[in-house]
């Protein structure tokens, strides 16, 4: 299908559906057709219903549309660079793909798309996203198994009830291309498609200096979706996603021991791929939804997702000193073939209702999930000092690595305005999971769990929400494929939250502020080959957020984040010895130690002004603190420099940048400019120490976007 697709490219439109607030009354939507959602979100499900993320006692984070086309955002990591809290990890041990901390903590098993996981390993695109919700803290109540952290949920465009269609073609430095196309298309009063398709290629300020090759980006896809049934009480989406990617990836430059900061013996723009290594990959998800309302208070919402993601990669680590040669022969090889199939079955009923003289606000659901991986290294047609790997030809010897198993979950949830103005929240779900695995040592994995969420809710007004809640999570010991010779206790989280939310300006304005504590006992490790795979056995998050989203008047917008961390080791990893089976313990200097990529503070801002009814200027800053990269789970000794503690260390950073728009009839033209300063700043870590990517330099594109 991309085949013929290929002359188009993404951009995400936040138009709020005329029909969404319909779907459940207690929903208070701010946005009007005159005033829709700018930078401030008005509905979400990142709580199983539609509502507003006022009402939610949890903190939660949303990145709009209109947030992402204003910094012409193509990718999922893009996006998330607007949520405080978020770090970058670099590929981790065939872990390649999307992986972010939140909160300090992995998110790679917490990646969701319209709430059915999506932890599959690769490159997201928002050419297909109406919005990028982040709940903050353990989700497994809602979700299923997952991390202390937080759950990332993308949002996808459905179709709209009125026509509305837009062409977008941007042009940029470093080879940068890119064309989107967004076509909704009513068919009659009932059904409507819509259909995005995006083409994207884009280079690289760094490049091998013996080959000339650079870092690469080329990526396409399509997302159709069809909506029937739209003007009734049952109503059916037939959504399919297809993406494609073909890049050149980048493992970055590495740490030098002697200083514990990012090497400078090679210059930094140095690339270590060349014209043979790849990322490919092929995404393919269809998915069936029926939302039936029962009454005027409760609805039904079931959805069916098959999920086919095929991926192969062959990438380059780099030397601390030595340049690549044409052959590449110098540096590291990291290959991998994959093929990750799921189905996945999901049902949630929702209702409110008055019983016992209380309002109720009650969800419940069912849950099932199939998963079906294989993955192996690719055969290397060459030799050590010529390597010649191919996309898709996997190894002739050495054993695969399979996984497959069988998810169960049902799960409860009310909230209930026991007095006026007070409501009081308690949840529970249980997970079993039934899988088999390749491994000769650990075969089998059966397991059930518990998870639990309570919060208490106070509303002085229905502008103002206090309040104070708890939620746990866990994974599993052989989670996501990551085993251990004999089985340990399951990863487990619990997250402890005080916040307050306001609405200011008419609701135009949303402030929010938390503090947290989260704990997290026999925390994994996220590098597949390991061995050691227990990180820590127990470590901790303090925190501090503030965020700001919305109008602060009709022509001047503003999205701000700030996030405080305190994440430390409490006690040092317990691991089972591979030959003897006996314990081994990590070195206890790493107790009391920073965790790793966690860095003690994050901040971002952007901002738009509205001069008249043609001219918007916008502009923002990242800033983060300085993140460390170590294995704490190794017992040799600690990583010191002049005989203290210091591990490998990637410094803070500061990037700016910057926007102007003029629009006229049918047509906006866009200038973006990216890292402002042209600041030289390591962008995500390799958490076992070995090396870190560097950030985008100065780069600028140029979209013309063209509405009918």
């Amino acid at each position: 299908m991309l085949a013929g697709m290929s002359s188009f490219a993404p951009q995400a439109m936040a138009q709020p559906s005329a029909d969404a607030a319909k779907e459940l009354p207690a929903v208070q939507v701010q946005a009007t057709a005159d005033k829709p959602d700018g930078l401030r979100a008005t509905t979400t499900r990142v709580g199983k219903v539609l509502q507003d993320p006022q009402d939610i006692p949890q903190a939660i984070t949303t990145v709009t549309h209109e947030l992402m086309e204003q910094q012409q955002v193509g990718s999922l990591r893009e996006a998330l660079r607007n949520v405080s809290g978020i770090s970058f990890n670099a590929a981790e041990g065939g872990r390649s793909g999307d992986n972010m901390n939140l909160r300090g903590f992995y998110t790679f098993g917490d990646m969701y798309l319209d709430g059915i996981r999506d932890t599959a390993q690769y490159n997201r695109e928002t050419f297909a996203l109406e919005q990028v919700d982040v709940l903050r803290g353990a989700g497994a109540m809602l979700f299923g198994r997952g991390q202390a952290g937080g759950v990332i949920n993308q949002v996808s465009k459905t179709p709209l009830s009125y026509e509305q269609n837009k062409i977008t073609t941007s042009v940029g430095t470093n080879g940068y291309t890119e064309l989107a196309a967004d076509i909704n298309k009513p068919i009659n009063e009932s059904t409507s498609i819509r259909i995005n398709a995006m083409k994207r290629d884009e280079g690289s300020w760094r490049s091998n200096p013996t080959t000339g090759t650079e870092a690469e980006v080329h990526r396409q896809g399509v997302a159709i979706s069809l909506g029937l049934n739209q003007d009734t009480d049952n109503k059916f989406w037939l959504n399919y996603l297809e993406l494609q990617t073909h890049d050149n990836p980048d493992y970055g430059v590495s740490f030098d021991a002697a200083t514990r900061a990012p090497g400078t013996a090679l210059a930094a723009s140095t690339f270590f791929g060349n014209d043979k290594t790849f990322d490919n990959s092929d995404t393919r998800l269809t998915t069936l939804v029926n939302e039936v309302k029962l009454s005027g208070t409760s609805q039904l919402r079931t959805q069916l997702r098959m999920g086919d993601y095929d991926r192969s990669y062959w990438a380059k680590t780099p030397s601390l000193t030595t340049v690549p040669d044409a052959s590449g022969g110098v540096g590291g090889n990291q290959t991998r073939v994959s093929h990750y199939k799921t189905t996945t079955l999901q049902s949630d009923y929702s209702n409110q209702f008055k019983a016992f003289g209380m309002d109720h606000e009650a969800i419940a659901g069912v849950e099932y999930l199939n998963e079906d991986s294989y993955r192996k290294a690719l055969q290397n047609y060459g030799t050590t000092a010529a390597p010649d790997f191919r996309p898709y030809q996997q190894a002739l010897t050495g054993t695969a690595s399979s996984f497959k198993s069988d998810s169960y979950a049902v799960y409860v949830q009310d909230t209930v305005e026991f007095v006026p103005q007070w409501k009081a929240t308690a949840g529970v779900r249980r997970d079993q999971m039934d899988a088999k695995y390749s491994s000769t040592t650990s075969p089998a994995l059966k397991y059930g769990e518990n998870s639990y969420r309570a919060a208490l809710s106070f509303h002085p007004t229905d502008d103002i929400h206090y309040y104070l809640s708890w939620s746990d999570s866990f994974s599993p010991t052989a989670d996501l494929y990551q085993l251990t010779v004999v089985p340990q206790p399951a990863e487990r989280s619990d997250v402890i939250e005080l916040g307050a939310k306001w609405l200011l300006l008419d609701g135009d304005l949303s402030l929010r502020a938390a503090i947290y504590q989260a704990t997290k006992n026999w925390e994994r490790s996220a590098d597949l080959e390991s061995t050691a795979t227990i990180l820590t056995k127990m470590r901790r998050t303090n925190g501090i957020e503030l965020e700001a989203a919305g109008r602060i008047t009709e022509k001047w917008e503003v999205f701000a984040g700030l996030s405080l961390m305190d994440a430390r080791i409490l006690e040092v990893a317990e691991n089972v010895n591979t030959t003897t089976g006996a314990i081994t313990l990590a070195n206890s200097g790493y107790a009391g130690q920073v965790a790793r990529n966690s860095p003690p503070y994050t901040f971002n801002l952007w901002t738009s002004y509205k001069v008249d009814s043609q001219w918007t200027v916008a502009g923002g800053v990242e800033a983060k603190g300085e993140r460390n990269a170590v294995n704490p789970s190794s017992a040799l000794a600690v990583p010191t420099l002049n005989g203290a503690y210091h591990p490998n260390i990637a410094p803070s950073y500061v990037r700016w940048d910057a926007m102007v728009a003029y629009e006229i009839n049918q047509w906006k033209l866009q200038f973006n400019i990216k890292n402002l300063f042209d600041q030289l700043y390591f962008d995500a870590v390799y958490d076992n120490g070995g090396f870190t990517v560097p950030g985008v330099r100065r780069s600028a594109t140029v979209s013309a976007e063209y509405r009918f």
